[in-house]
């Protein structure tokens, strides 16, 4: 007789797929199911891990956005996966995008669900997931690509882990910002992603000009990776040194960021969403293919995107924010559905 408590492989290759997977995890282990779970070494993935207590492997770091060090370092990290893969023997793997577990999984015949909410996002050429699992927002037609077999969960991705959010006290005193100040996040393109548009770079360093620009104005700014806060600090070093532009010295959780400013302007996706989800204003400067997600909150008036220069003088308000003591309760039911996908596949196997 199978047993229905499986052995199931997470791995995390980006920075939101640690506040996305945690409540999962915690939802999955509930249930019996064990979790195995692996983090690749880069945009502060292993850091935010680290910071919220989870049980993980180290594997593998990111190759630059050169695309053939990008292949090189996909196919790297899967065969550096294989051994501690091996010695688990997952019964299933459960990623958020994850290319090098698509890989090693369909090497070693483990059944696999993707996740995604970004229908623009490459896949891996000639490997193909057996479930995935997308928002109710992304039409059928434009993953008909991935062979799969389509689940569907309501809302945003966020929306699995805003509603445990709780604010922690003394954030802006941490990061030694006036709150009386209109404060900003800023957080820059993902340049070295394959759908980075240079559209997007220049927004954001015409954003930067402007907020700086304005005296009632405190930018919290956000980088990627390392040598996207040496580009800055190069480039307005005269905003740093005033302290008119804060770039954390630790890692922070982002909703705590996004929650003590008054508005985000954003060149990701998922910070663009968890501003959303809080009801915090926020302008995309996204330059790619606009996704089904961004076209329905902009649609719904919880996201304003950012075509140009111009719209940015034009478009963005700033002005302090009414802000609640606590996040608004509201039906999100997109945790348990996404769980009882996970569970139910789990019980075929």
């Amino acid at each position: 007789m199978k047993s229905e408590k499986k052995t199931i492989w997470i791995d995390m290759d980006n920075s939101p797929h640690v506040p996305f997977f945690r409540p999962i995890i915690s939802e999955l282990q509930a249930r019996g199911h064990e979790v195995m779970l692996t983090a690749r070494d880069c945009f502060q993935v292993c850091k935010l891990a680290d910071l919220y207590g989870m049980e993980y492997r180290r594997v593998g770091v990111h190759y630059g956005k050169n695309k053939a060090m990008k292949g090189v370092g996909l196919l790297l990290r899967s065969v550096q996966l294989a051994s501690y893969v091996l010695e688990r023997k997952p019964d299933l793997a459960l990623s958020h995008g994850s290319r090098s577990q698509m890989i090693l999984s369909a090497v070693l015949r483990i059944p696999t669900i993707m996740m995604t909410d970004y229908e623009y996002a490459k896949g891996v050429p000639f490997f193909r997931p057996d479930w995935l699992i997308i928002p109710e927002a992304i039409p059928e037609s434009r993953v008909n690509e991935h062979s799969a077999k389509i689940r569907r969960y309501s809302g945003l991705k966020e929306d699995v882990y805003v509603p445990g959010f709780q604010p922690e006290q003394g954030v802006l005193d941490e990061l030694g910002v006036d709150p009386e100040k209109v404060i900003v996040i800023v957080r820059p393109p993902a340049t070295e992603a394959h759908y980075f548009k240079p559209e997007s770079l220049h927004l954001f360093e015409e954003a930067m000009a402007w907020l700086g620009s304005r005296d009632e104005v405190t930018v919290v700014l956000l980088p990627r990776n390392d040598g996207q806060a040496a580009l800055v600090r190069g480039r307005w070093p005269e905003l740093l040194d005033s302290g008119k532009v804060v770039i954390p010295a630790q890692v922070f959780p982002g909703l705590n960021l996004i929650w003590y400013s008054d508005l985000v302007i954003s060149g990701g996706g998922t910070m663009n969403r968890e501003a959303a989800a809080l009801g915090v204003p926020v302008y995309s400067i996204f330059r790619g293919e606009i996704g089904s997600i961004d076209k329905h909150l902009s649609d719904c008036g919880r996201l304003t995107i950012i075509n140009n220069a111009e719209e940015i003088r034009g478009k963005v308000e700033l002005k302090k924010r009414n802000r609640s003591k606590e996040v608004e309760k509201v039906n999100r039911p997109a945790l348990q559905q996404i769980v009882e996908i996970i569970n139910s596949i789990a019980k075929e196997l």
